[in-house]
């Protein structure tokens, strides 16, 4: 299979890549300087020439606080330039990956979400991602939106390492207590996108870790497996005051019958820290 990845330079398209090599796939990947997915001719010239059976496209504006003043560039790339990269893989004759964020859910369930449930986002970020999937779908009829939560890799910016970070300059860190959610390592997510672009199992399908905690639980278990001393602090979320609203309970969980089900949340923090590790 010939699988095209934009924003492959990010930190869930590097571990495409990886991933999809890894099962002797062909990979064409074009990271944001190769092709900007708000450019809707650029992108339909380079689908076509890469000739994919599938693109996956982890191209995204993903600063959740910053997408609350910037409305315009949130839909260009989350909605829009999903979209366009959709409507130019069925042109292609390809199938297509939309990754799709916990976000889209506003927490107020109380238990898991699963793929039926009704989507209610509370922040300009979560609109763009909901918005991206619809467009996703009106433009090609071979979609798999792949819904997944908190993730964190070694390409790019995420908790675990700000956690790190943060305890090596300061030794004390202050952590949210009333937001939960499923943490999923993304080499775990890119090898589920690659099992699943091998099926014919189109829609909306939900991937992420086994279990949930919230921020204040994973900070902890982050320092517990990395062995480094850091005092913990906990507040509630209204005490930080961050320009985007968050859901209390974004937890995910699948009623798929074939559902390709992902390690429990510790065990992919555990080959998070492993890979940091080694690349250090």
């Amino acid at each position: 299979m010939r699988i095209a990845v934009t924003g492959a330079a990010g930190m869930l398209g590097r571990d495409l890549l990886r991933a999809a090599e890894a099962v002797n796939h062909e990979v064409v990947p074009l990271a944001r300087r190769e092709l900007d997915v708000t450019d809707t001719g650029a992108v339909a010239r380079r689908i076509a020439a890469a000739a994919p059976d599938a693109v996956v496209n982890c191209a995204a504006y993903t600063d959740v606080d910053g997408a609350e003043g910037d409305l315009r560039a949130a839909m260009a790339a989350n909605a829009e330039g999903a979209g366009a990269v959709a409507a130019a893989a069925a042109e292609a004759g390809s199938s297509v990956v939309y990754p799709s964020s916990d976000y889209v859910f506003d927490g107020s369930k109380g238990a898991p979400y699963v793929e039926s449930d009704e989507p209610r986002p509370l922040s300009v970020y979560a609109q763009s991602k909901l918005a991206g999937e619809r467009m996703t779908t009106e433009a090609n009829p071979r979609h798999f939106v792949v819904r997944s939560a908190w993730l964190f890799g070694l390409a790019g910016r995420n908790f675990a390492d700000t956690m790190l970070r943060l305890a090596s300059d300061h030794g004390e860190v202050i952590v949210v207590r009333d937001q939960v959610g499923s943490p999923t390592y993304t080499g775990h997510l890119a090898e589920a996108i690659v099992r699943l672009v091998d099926t014919d199992a189109y829609g909306v399908h939900h991937v992420a870790a086994a279990g949930e905690c919230s921020w204040y639980e994973l900070a902890l278990e982050v320092f517990r497996q990395a062995a480094v001393d850091c005092r913990v602090l906990s507040c509630a979320t209204e005490e930080l005051a961050r320009p985007a609203p968050r859901p209390p309970y974004s937890a995910l969980a699948t009623e798929r019958p074939e559902a390709i089900l992902l390690p429990d949340w510790e065990l992919g923090l555990a080959a998070y820290l492993d890979e940091r590790a080694r690349a250090a």
